[in-house]
């Protein structure tokens, strides 16, 4: 339903007997209020003092004069921190040696987000809540710390830093991309290029675009509401932004209210919706997606705070139509589109120059260029007498209630859920691994209904064996089509791995889980890592994340798909989250359904981490008792077998079908009367050198290591799910000597071949282990394979006679 406004007389008229609304009308520096502004303000401003939430409409208005004044002070104070070394609160003109030798900041983003949070910290006050926010620009950083310093809302390292006075504010500048370094190499300001851990409110980084527009629906829980601020480059080709009205439910899911900062420019380039026809085309195609688009001035924070209140009561009214049976899902999700120019506010505005330095030249060095710094700085300048009363203002409008920094989705930390009991299996018995997930996730939900689940599925969930998970918990629809599906079905579908993640990286307040083709698991990397880099930063300054732990499933793995052809053979994933730290991130390659099972309390109970777990889907022997699975969940390797002797072999498998290969080669040196032991290296992250204190603590300790891997057993052969070389290099303290040891794995070989034929053309089969074996040995492979076997390495016979089963 479209807004009701006052005409112009009317306005004009309440002007005249409201002087507040007449001041505030008037527009302060390059601020002016648009007639719809205008009366979107006096609706705002009845409505909010009917709702009991403001005393009066004069209240409203001169909060919102105060607006004014703390934005241009925002925007003022963000052109200081790309370009000077200090500010003048009295306005005096800055000299050369004011400004920085090498100017730094994405400056034109940042003015546009000063109108954008500052509405946002507006609408808090006036409204009495505290929503969260979510800025996926996460370089126009500057706009926030400049912001929260103005307005008192920042975290206690930053209060300290950067006080609202003249000092604080040239520290501040001084500090943004001054690349002060702490003895220990970390950056020494509280500060960043980026949305991190000390940006109070902040809740992910931002630095990979696009994300934030596939989590954000997935964020608030019921009674919060969180506004997302999104980039027009960003939600015009990111697909799955626009995919928020398939997901979002009123009972489940809090207020998402997105906002586009539709400024027309990426880096060096329009948008289309840099054009009117691409936006009104972008507001057609929101429609058919099911949003219901709203346009306003995205150059006054005025026009913010009206919209986001209109697009937070909108959706409240579509949810109580919904409830009386008027409308069904999707429903029609208010979608704010900020129309602005890049770097509104300041010299260059509207073009590609505005991106990161807009001015023609460095103005320590450039006369003109300081000029045009000084005359349009001018344009913002607030004097410390406005200024100080406009933060004034501000700090007595909150009474009391918390700061927005402390709104519920950046302070996250969900009960400890309740574990259901673990179904062991005896050894011996042949099932599927992924079923222990598939009956512990289902049991965990029932066993915690106040936590909210979420199973992101790029793929086929009964072809990865959690037929289960499929049953209890459903495709989330609109349109059910099958008992497999439902309106409020917990499951997020779609063909898109980044879509699928974000769905439960956002679900940060319930539980999780995510299983995808191993290969496909690839497309997911961006959204994790930013999710880790932004919990380590929470840990390093001793706030720890909140959020419980849940993995990322990669099944259908590289050595079961070679029915697929070598797309779908890709051990990439567990490769790159091996390189982040192992704190933050376990990389498990459970063997067996008790070894998987044993892992996965402990998954769930950790705050702020996430977890790889590499799992076959087909039937696999049950080699572990619960005893030994639990003893590699603790301590992330495991003594299988072994035969006591001279000079004996180190033999380490990693992987499920690794383990049966190294097996099957054991049998064979234990026939030769050849000593030795067989390890199985389930966590192999435990076992790399520590690159902080950090990860240092979460590593097997020296004598769990010398007890796994004696020095006395110095010849070693690793035979390994990854690539070899990759675990060669994050292994070398248990692989320390290069002459005496030999690593097998995927060498990117495939094609439309079973496991076994992957395993021999990868060189990775139980008679290549030996092969290595009589290597590090000095002696003919002969001795331990008969002569077809030999031939047949050789490359001169048939590798079918090889199989277990020939």
């Amino acid at each position: 339903m479209p807004q009701i406004l006052p005409p112009l007389a009317e306005l004009d008229e309440h002007a005249r007997v409201e002087p507040s609304f007449a001041r505030w009308r008037q527009g302060f520096g390059p601020l002016r209020h648009a007639d719809e502004t205008q009366a979107g303000v006096f609706r705002l401003a009845h409505q909010l003092v009917q709702a009991g939430r403001q005393p009066d409409v004069a209240s409203v208005y001169r909060l919102l004069h105060a607006l004014d004044r703390l934005a241009c002070a925002g925007l003022w104070l963000v052109v200081h921190m790309t370009y000077a070394r200090r500010v003048r609160l009295d306005g005096a003109p800055l000299a050369a040696e004011d400004f920085k030798v090498d100017p730094q900041g994405h400056t034109g983003g940042a003015l546009n987000m000063v109108p954008a949070y500052a509405g946002y910290l507006a609408l808090n006050l006036l409204s009495g809540e505290n929503r969260g926010w979510l800025m996926g620009q996460g370089h126009c950083v500057a706009a926030i710390d400049a912001l929260n310093l103005l307005t008192g809302n920042q975290l206690p390292e930053q209060a300290r830093a950067y006080p609202c006075d003249e000092a604080g504010m040239t520290r501040l500048v001084q500090d943004f991309y001054g690349y002060r370094q702490a003895a220990d190499g970390r950056p020494a300001a509280p500060l960043g290029s980026h949305v991190n851990a000390h940006t109070a409110g902040g809740i992910a980084e931002g630095g990979y675009l696009g994300f934030a527009e596939l989590q954000y629906a997935h964020l608030p829980l019921p009674g919060e509401t969180l506004v997302a601020f999104l980039s027009d480059g960003a939600a015009e080709e990111q697909r799955g932004s626009d995919w928020m009205p398939r997901w979002w439910r009123a009972e489940d899911c809090g207020a998402a209210l997105p906002v586009m900062i539709a400024n027309g420019r990426r880096i060096e380039q329009r948008t289309e919706l840099g054009s009117h026809e691409g936006l009104e085309g972008f507001r057609q195609h929101l429609r058919r997606c099911g949003f219901d688009p709203i346009g306003f001035d995205g150059r006054d924070p005025a026009a913010f705070v009206c919209t986001l209140w209109e697009m937070q009561q909108r959706l409240g009214r579509r949810v109580e139509e919904l409830e009386r049976g008027i409308l069904r899902y999707p429903l029609p999700i208010p979608y704010g589109i900020a129309e602005t120019v890049k770097g509104f506010g300041f010299y260059g505005a509207g073009s590609n120059a505005a991106h990161n330095l807009p001015l023609p030249g460095c103005p320590q060095r450039d006369a003109d260029s300081r000029a045009l710094f000084n005359r349009h700085a001018t344009a913002l300048w607030v004097s410390p007498q406005e200024l100080s009363a406009a933060c004034a203002l501000f700090s007595a409008a909150r009474q009391g209630r918390p700061l927005p920094r402390d709104n519920p989705l950046a302070v996250r930390h969900p009960p400890v859920p309740a574990l259901p009991a673990l179904r062991y299996c005896a050894p011996g018995e042949r099932i599927s691994p992924m079923l222990a997930l598939d009956r512990f996730f289902v049991d965990l939900v029932q066993a915690n209904p106040e936590l909210r689940p979420r199973v992101g599925n790029p793929d086929e969930l009964a072809s990865n064996r959690l037929g289960g998970v499929l049953k209890a918990l459903r495709h989330r629809v609109c349109q059910p089509e099958s008992e497999l599906e439902a309106l409020d079905g917990k499951v997020i579908t779609a063909l898109n791995e980044e879509a699928v993640v974000s769905a439960c990286l956002g679900n940060q307040g319930g539980l999780n889980l995510v299983a995808s083709y191993e290969a496909f698991c690839v497309k997911m990397l961006g959204a994790v890592r930013q999710c880790l880099i932004f919990a380590r930063q929470q840990k390093e300054v001793g706030r720890p994340a909140g959020w419980l732990g849940w993995p990322l499933v990669a099944t259908s793995h590289t050595w079961e798909n070679g029915k697929n052809q070598q797309s779908h053979q890709d051990t990439t994933f567990s490769e790159a989250l091996l390189g982040e730290m192992g704190d933050m991130l376990r990389v498990l390659f459970p063997a067996d359904h008790n070894s998987l099972l044993a892992l996965l309390p402990s998954l769930y109970e950790a705050r702020g981490q996430l977890a790889c777990l590499v799992v076959p889907k087909r039937d696999r022997p049950v080699l572990f008792d619960r005893s030994q699975a639990e003893q590699l969940a603790r301590e992330g390797a495991l003594i299988v077998e072994e035969l006591a002797g001279n000079e004996p072999l180190l033999l380490i498998a990693n992987g499920s079908y690794q383990l049966a290969e190294m097996r099957r080669a054991a049998g064979r040196l234990e026939a030769a009367g050849q000593a030795y032991r067989l390890v199985y290296l389930q966590e192999p992250g435990r076992f790399r050198a520590p690159r902080d204190r950090w990860e240092a603590a979460a590593l097997a300790d020296a004598g769990l290591v010398a007890r796994l891997f004696p020095d006395s057993h110095a010849r070693r052969v690793l035979l390994t799910h990854m690539r070899p070389e990759v675990v060669r290099g994050h292994l070398w303290p248990i692989l320390p000597d290069a002459r005496r040891t030999l690593a097998l794995g995927y060498r990117n070989a495939g094609g439309t071949l079973d496991e076994a034929g992957m395993l021999f053309a990868n060189r990775a089969s139980w008679v290549h282990v030996l092969e290595a074996c009589a290597t590090l040995l000095e002696v003919s492979v002969t001795t331990l394979l008969d002569r077809e076997e030999a031939e047949i390495l050789a490359g001169r016979g048939d590798p079918a006679q090889l199989r277990a089963d020939a």
